[in-house]
């Protein structure tokens, strides 16, 4: 059998360590592996190059993708999804397997009403694709969130300064949430609750009371001022999936913050900083067991489905319920934005 592979969307830790996973485990079950170059545009114009074990040889801690990526989405195109199929026929590809969040993994499962067999590796460090305990790339992203809190607390600290960072999340807080939580923060700010800006100053007002001459407010990309209507946009212009581009809520927060404050309000966007580097170790273990499931699941003609891990268990779920709605920080964990408050 031959099974085609793609990355697409923005990139995670971990991606290349699943990539690693699929054509080891797949040579290993009689399976070769072709890969598909920048995202969706590979099967769309026959961007393809063999996967071989010396081609993935040493790629087990390295971030990114080998493959490259992009945010092509083929149903932009009248022609698009044929030219998929045709691909795929020409490079005589059995099964293919998509990694990505929901943008890519929702192509794939469109492809099934044009008779396309695939599999989805959820793969975004927002961590909100549902059906999922954990999505590869949130662990590593959440470690260098930590780790830029826990730096961002000294020069708070040493200057008296009211600190902001920003992170990514355009629909889920896990990031700021569980970032903010490990890393300290005084003030976490995420999508499924709105904030109002007199709550956060009385917030760090309250510390000051207590003697703490600084604060640190992380607050997610997509999280929502009361009374703005809507999420605060850096581009209005959207993507190809209809995206338009977050950014500036932490500068919006310190706007509003320096008109009541009397110290310095200063804001660090973290950016693709959070999504860049080394995966940690517990990516490069759900990447390796997300890419030998994915070949796992095909070999038994499973399709239409995604890679998921519930508890220990890697197991199938239905790439419709996968992708019928983003995924949400449970209800049961919103008490942790206010848990020392």
């Amino acid at each position: 059998m031959r099974a085609g592979v793609l990355t697409g969307g923005g990139d995670s830790p971990g991606i290349n360590a699943a990539l690693r996973s699929i054509v080891r485990f797949g040579n290993k079950h009689g399976v070769d592996v072709l890969g598909f170059e920048e995202g969706w545009k590979g099967p769309v114009e026959n961007l393809v190059r063999p996967l071989t074990q010396v081609d993935v040889s040493g790629i087990l801690h390295i971030g990114g993708t080998i493959l490259s990526s992009s945010r092509t989405n083929p149903f932009r195109s009248p022609d698009g999804p044929e030219r998929v199929v045709e691909t795929l026929a020409v490079n005589a590809v059995d099964f293919l397997i998509a990694i990505g969040g929901d943008d890519t993994l929702g192509v794939a499962h469109r492809l099934s009403e044009y008779d396309v067999k695939a599999v989805g590796i959820p793969q975004t460090i927002d961590n909100d694709i549902a059906m999922t305990d954990y999505t590869l790339g949130f662990s590593s992203a959440l470690g260098a969130i930590t780790d830029a809190l826990d730096r961002l607390h000294t020069t708070a600290a040493s200057h008296h300064r009211v600190l902001i960072l920003e992170v990514m999340g355009r629909d889920a807080g896990w990031l700021s949430l569980m970032g903010g939580v490990a890393g300290g923060a005084d003030v976490i700010l995420i999508p499924e609750q709105k904030f109002n800006v007199d709550s956060i100053f009385r917030k760090i007002k309250r510390r000051e009371h207590l003697k703490k001459r600084f604060s640190i407010v992380i607050v997610a990309e997509g999280a929502q001022p009361e009374g703005m209507g809507g999420q605060v946009v850096e581009e209005a212009e959207v993507d190809a999936f209809g995206h338009a581009r977050l950014g500036g809520v932490g500068q919006y927060v310190a706007n509003q913050l320096s008109e009541r404050m009397q110290i310095p309000v200063r804001v660090t966007n973290l950016a693709y900083l959070q999504r860049g580097g080394s995966p940690s170790p517990f990516d490069r273990i759900l990447a390796t067991r997300f890419g030998a499931a994915s070949i796992e699941f095909a070999l038994n003609g499973q399709y239409d489905v995604m890679t998921a891990i519930h508890g220990t268990q890697i197991v199938p779920v239905p790439l419709s319920e996968a992708l019928a709605q983003a995924r949400p920080v449970d209800e049961g964990l919103l008490y942790l934005v206010d848990l020392f408050e």
